[in-house]
């Protein structure tokens, strides 16, 4: 009986400890989501000062019925596929290959991370100068140099290569978060363990599997989540480098500040939120499945 008094006391005191964070939560999460779907519900007119018309589900179908929506919805998975694969990749690469002493490592990290902690407009404006069609390097590279083109490419005028080089630039800049996650864990890994296994004869693939994979895993699992996120939601990188490649990030913006209709905005991220949500729990799903079998 006493047991159970202090036990109910405890909880009391950490409830009352947790109730600032929980009260702050619901108010910057949970008011703005009940506000939003609240808001997808009606249409919304562009005076303020006019009441909102409440019109049920209609946005919801207008948004299932348009068809560039459902191509800007391709558009974004696949883009989101190609970054969060290949940047997770490119980072897991180099921090297993630079899990090791050099000389010059720390000015190496520099150079890795520079791409990362520089404002994204800096980088955004340097990427296309880049590929401008009169003082750009590419095309001197490309027209002056190679003789490849007879005339200048406009690079982020076409949509297939605005594409494509939307997406390195994306998977430039943010690989760099997935190595410094790697290299934390790598660090932190017994070097016995692979000194072990290669006296053994494991070889570099059978190392991997056996000893930095396990390790990576629920690491591996985290960035892969929050990069399909940030990667699915990109809005700024795009629209400043090309207006060719309509992901949903820019769609949603002109739906919502273009042509004003707030409501259909609305329904849109609705939608987008219960997609990513069951992105993620099938990438989960699948992982722990593997897991257990």
């Amino acid at each position: 009986m006493k047991h159970s008094k202090q036990l109910r006391s405890d909880n009391r005191f950490a409830y009352s400890l947790l109730a600032p964070s929980l009260i702050l939560l619901l108010g910057l999460v949970g008011y703005p989501m009940i506000y939003n779907i609240l808001i997808s519900m009606q249409k919304v007119p562009i005076n303020p000062k006019l009441p909102s018309e409440y019109i049920g589900l209609e946005n919801y179908q207008k948004v299932l019925q348009d068809p560039t929506f459902w191509q800007s919805l391709g558009t974004t998975l696949l883009f989101t596929a190609i970054v969060v694969i290949l940047s997770t990749a490119a980072g897991l690469a180099m921090a297993c290959f630079l899990n090791r002493k050099f000389f010059g490592k720390k000015i190496v990290n520099a150079i890795i991370l520079l791409s990362y902690v520089v404002p994204s407009v800096c980088m955004i404006f340097v990427w296309r100068y880049q590929f401008n069609n009169i003082y750009g390097i590419i095309n001197y590279i490309v027209v002056n140099l190679l003789h490849l083109s007879s005339s200048v490419p406009l690079w982020f005028d076409n949509p297939v290569s605005a594409f494509i080089l939307v997406a390195l630039f994306s998977i430039w800049r943010f690989y760099p978060y997935a190595y410094l996650a790697f290299v934390a864990i790598l660090q932190s890994v017994d070097q016995s363990l692979y000194e072990a296994a290669e006296i053994d004869g494991a070889g570099g693939w059978a190392r991997f599997r056996a000893i930095t994979y396990p390790a990576l895993k629920p690491t591996l699992i985290t960035v892969v989540s929050l990069r399909t996120i940030w990667v699915f939601y990109i809005y700024t990188e795009v629209f400043l480098l090309s207006s060719q490649v309509n992901v949903i990030g820019v769609y949603l913006y002109k739906m919502a500040f273009a042509t004003h209709n707030f409501g259909k905005a609305a329904a849109i991220s609705i939608l987008l939120f219960l997609l990513i949500l069951a992105l993620l729990l099938l990438i989960r799903k699948k992982v722990f499945k593997e897991d257990e079998a």
